[in-house]
């Protein structure tokens, strides 16, 4: 929570940065906190239950849950990168951080989200070979080709910020360093410079837009290959579970992709949105789909809510 004496405190730390929260919203950041701090636990629950489910049950050992498996992995990584700071300023009043914790806060929360980017793909391409191509299926996504693929996917999301990092951390920086934000997001953190950061920005943008923008255009390519191989299944219980499992998928691209670009135009046109509805937005796009994509995975697969029987047989009963 802003207070005066932080104009005091950034000028005699000049190795830190002060994380505002929601600015116009410092009165509900305890209230906030709340909802923030319940979606952390179930992102933490439901992902590891999701985790020891596809390491103990052999019946999910197949690339499409290695893959989920990716994801869990990320979300988790994700939202322990931004929550416990951001309860650190609901509920303690505690801004500082640290400009190295801001600049590894920085890459982690870039690279994870271009690595689940690259997740998704992952998946909608194991689900067309899978529907497309059954009999071929475990001939071409061996284990160590998912490997491969897994490897490839954190090399592109490291290689994507390390340019990044290297300029963002070499800015100098103004004596006012509060962040308008509640994690050190890189646009609101390089408009503190007292140079010129328009390369970063056009990095950033560029960078984003050919990640994001080849694995959607690729994930549309497979999403249509599916559904022309499944109009082409004779059973139509077959196509029926084709449609569920595929489903599945759909729901966490749309809870990944949606938000961000919102999130991104909210941002591009400041004057339609007021700064806290921007700063909220972007809070929720990095711990709702680690919140719900276990939930979504466990509600509609049948094979998942039968592993997690086996593995907690203490569980719900809706399981």
């Amino acid at each position: 929570m802003y207070s005066p004496q932080m104009d005091l405190d950034t000028n005699s730390s000049p190795s830190a940065f002060f994380l505002i929260g929601i600015s116009g919203l410092e009165s509900a950041h305890p209230w906030l906190g709340l909802p923030f701090c319940i979606m952390y636990i179930v992102a933490l629950l439901g992902n590891s239950a999701l985790l020891l489910a596809i390491r103990l049950d052999r019946t999910l050992h197949n690339p499409m849950f290695y893959f989920l498996g990716m994801l869990g992995v990320i979300d988790v990584v994700m939202a322990t990168s931004t929550v416990p700071k951001m309860l650190d300023i609901f509920w303690e009043g505690s801004p500082k951080i640290g400009s190295n914790a801001c600049f590894i806060q920085m890459f982690l929360i870039h690279s994870v989200t271009a690595m689940e980017s690259g997740v998704l793909l992952a998946m909608a391409f194991d689900r067309y070979v899978a529907i497309g191509h059954p009999l071929r299926y475990e001939a071409i996504l061996t284990p160590r080709r998912v490997a491969q693929i897994g490897l490839a996917i954190l090399v592109r999301g490291v290689l994507f910020m390390v340019p990044l990092s290297w300029m963002v951390s070499n800015l100098p920086y103004c004596a006012s360093r509060r962040i308008p934000h509640s994690y050190c997001e890189h646009m609101a953190v390089v408009k503190l410079a007292c140079v010129d950061s328009t390369a970063s920005h056009v990095y950033i943008v560029a960078g984003s837009t050919l990640i994001v923008g080849s694995d959607t255009a690729f994930i549309a390519v497979s999403y249509g290959l599916v559904l022309r191989a499944v109009r082409k299944l004779s059973e139509k219980a077959e196509q029926l579970k084709a449609f569920s499992t595929c489903s599945s998928h759909l729901c966490v691209m749309l809870l990944y992709y949606l938000p961000g670009m919102a999130s991104i135009y909210m941002q591009g046109f400041r004057q339609g949105a007021p700064p806290h509805a921007q700063v909220l937005l972007a809070d929720l796009y990095l711990i709702l789909p680690p919140t719900l994509n276990p939930v979504i995975y466990s509600i509609r697969m049948k094979q998942v809510r039968k592993a997690l029987r086996r593995v907690f047989p203490f569980g719900p009963a809706s399981w």
